[in-house]
């Protein structure tokens, strides 16, 4: 196959061999070129020569690419360098100047991401972010709706779990000192007013005499706290007893929401001992003086270092349905008042 005459790549034209060479030279004995400082110098023949155009060609042959100086550049490898030395450089590129005169620098600007929340939250799922959403808007329902049924509920009710099941104590003491005899009583066992219940024998006297033990009220043992035989002095706890048909409660109320509360009040009741079984009562009467006053150690601002405390008063809750339940002095329950209740009006 018959190839045409080499043409360099990115040269303006061709030049076929033997023709006039860049810089104005001719012939086969070499030829002239310009150089960077404008002066024209002789090339010999067979020394590699770099064009302006970036293309090596040896005198007097033809242009060749880079990188293929032929056989007389392998021969003269110093030459060839020292023409690559003698070649152009051509000048760095510059920024544009500004309508200062100074060279406009490249502005690089940073623009912020997604925040990293949101950048998840878009790679989750279809199906899992619509799930999210559901939960979220759930979860804002139901604490709109506890809020709402809290602030309908104490404008409502007046609470507090500060209360135990309570009725009229019967206390039966010794009436002097000696040693107990004939004690009838046991935990459970049934008194009356004025019975005699046992007797002290009084030691140390010639005739010994007995002294009888009689009960204050009527009502059913809850406590014995001696037994037959023993030596007792007057005034001594011999048992503790209830009249459970006239069991309440005794609810304790801060002073705060005290003002809350009036005789008649219906209110509902929450036995531990019986949780879910409904027991309703009413307010029966709010004590005159806080509860801490009554107490076996009432407190005292002696040291006058002094902290305000909520104090509560003593109301009493008479129970007007029990559900059947056994009820005893003790229990702790929880009871609501309610504020509602028309005054006078003390029936369900």
């Amino acid at each position: 196959m018959m190839q045409g005459p080499h043409v360099p790549v990115g040269s303006a034209g061709s030049r076929p061999s033997g023709g006039p060479r860049p810089g104005g030279g001719s012939g086969s004995g070499g030829g002239t070129r310009t150089g960077p400082d404008g002066q024209a110098r002789f090339t010999p023949a067979g020394q590699p020569v770099s064009g302006r155009d970036g293309l090596t060609w040896t005198a007097p042959g033809e242009r060749q690419r880079p990188g293929h100086l032929g056989d007389a550049a392998s021969d003269q490898p110093g030459a060839a360098r020292a023409a690559a030395a003698e070649a152009p450089v051509p000048p760095a590129a510059s920024a544009p100047p500004t309508a200062g005169g100074s060279p406009a620098k490249a502005a690089t600007s940073v623009q912020p991401g997604p925040p990293a929340g949101a950048s998840a939250f878009r790679r989750m799922k279809r199906s899992t972010r619509i799930a999210v959403i559901v939960i979220a808007v759930l979860a804002l329902f139901a604490a709109a709706g506890f809020g709402a049924s809290y602030l309908l509920y104490t404008r409502n009710y007046v609470s507090t779990d500060n209360a135990q099941v309570d009725g009229d104590r019967i206390d039966i003491n010794a009436p002097m000192t000696g040693t107990l005899t004939r004690w009838t009583l046991s935990k459970g066992s049934p008194v009356h007013p004025k019975e005699t219940v046992g007797r002290i024998e009084v030691l140390g006297s010639f005739a010994q005499p007995q002294r009888p033990i009689k009960s204050p009220g009527e009502g059913t043992v809850a406590v014995s706290y001696v037994v037959e035989g023993q030596f007792v002095t007057a005034g001594q706890e011999l048992a503790t007893g209830y009249d459970l048909r006239k069991i309440y409660i005794t609810a304790r109320v801060d002073e705060t929401d005290i003002g809350n509360v009036r005789p008649g009040q219906l209110v509902d009741i929450d036995v531990d001992a019986y949780h879910g079984v409904p027991i309703t009562g009413i307010v029966q009467e709010i004590q005159g003086a806080a509860a801490a006053l009554f107490s076996l150690f009432p407190e005292s601002n002696s040291s006058g270092n002094f902290q305000k405390v909520t104090q509560v008063i003593p109301v009493r809750i008479g129970i007007t349905n029990a559900a059947g339940l056994e009820l005893v002095p003790g229990m702790n329950v929880t009871v609501h008042i309610d504020k509602r209740t028309p005054v006078g009006s003390g029936q369900r």
